[in-house]
């Protein structure tokens, strides 16, 4: 088992602060991360939450997975490396798309 803890459904308007301090309730909380949109700067509604030993994080999701939290189920479990993706291809080059362009002069 291991201390790091997925926390989905989280309403978009949670801190990381009242992350911390709702799972403090099941023990000692290391760290409390929310993800947030890079562009909007809004929480993506989930995040993560460290726990200082095993026990404490096993009581964590045993305590909050799929229960309520201000209107939103909550979805705890131990959290997983982030699995590899190819790299994004970014459409704002600024090519013509392979077409002439009018504008050579």
């Amino acid at each position: 088992m291991a201390t790091k803890l997925y926390v989905g459904g989280l309403p978009y308007s949670t801190s990381e602060d009242a992350l911390r301090d709702l799972f403090a309730q099941a023990g000692s909380v290391t760290s409390a991360t929310i993800i947030m949109d890079k562009m909007t700067g809004r929480s993506k509604g989930f995040g993560f939450v460290e726990m200082s030993s095993d026990q404490e994080a096993q009581a964590a999701i045993e305590m909050f997975d799929k229960k309520e939290y201000e209107g939103r189920t909550l979805t705890v479990n131990e959290a997983r490396p982030m699995e590899a993706r190819p790299p994004r291809r970014d459409f704002n080059g600024g090519g013509n798309g392979g077409y002439g362009s009018r504008n050579n002069y």
